[in-house]
C-alpha cells in the first residue's frame, strides 16, 4: 500500500482520534495527519497533538500485522512525542487499515 492508498482507505474509515491531531512522521517519506479535529486524514505536516516517528517500512509492519506496536516501541522503532492517551488509542486505526 502506498502512502496515498493508505491516507484514502483512512479517510474513508473514519480513522482518527475525535478531537485530537495526530501525525505520523515517517522521515524522509514524509508525513500523514489524522485530524479528529477537522475528521480528516491528510499527507500535510504541522503541529499536531501527539507525533508518531517510525520507518514506513516498520509502519507497514504495523499496520499489516507483522510487528505489534507496542514492541515497536519497546525496541525504539516507534517512538511517540506528544500526548500518549491518543498513541494508545490508535490500536483502533490499525483496526481500520486491516479493515
Amino acid at each position: 500500500m502506498t502512502k496515498s492508498e493508505m491516507v484514502a482507505a483512512l479517510n474513508e474509515n473514519s480513522a482518527w482520534v475525535a478531537g485530537r491531531r495526530v501525525k505520523l512522521d515517517f522521515g524522509s517519506e514524509g508525513a500523514v495527519m489524522l485530524d479528529g479535529a477537522a475528521q480528516r486524514v491528510s499527507e500535510e505536516d504541522g503541529p499536531a497533538d501527539t507525533t508518531l516517528k517510525v520507518s514506513w517500512e516498520d509502519w507497514q509492519a504495523m499496520a499489516d500485522g507483522k510487528l505489534d506496536a507496542m514492541t515497536a516501541f519497546m525496541q525504539g522503532k516507534l517512538r511517540v512525542e506528544g500526548d500518549m492517551s491518543a498513541a494508545m488509542q490508535l490500536q483502533g486505526v490499525f483496526a481500520k487499515l486491516r479493515g
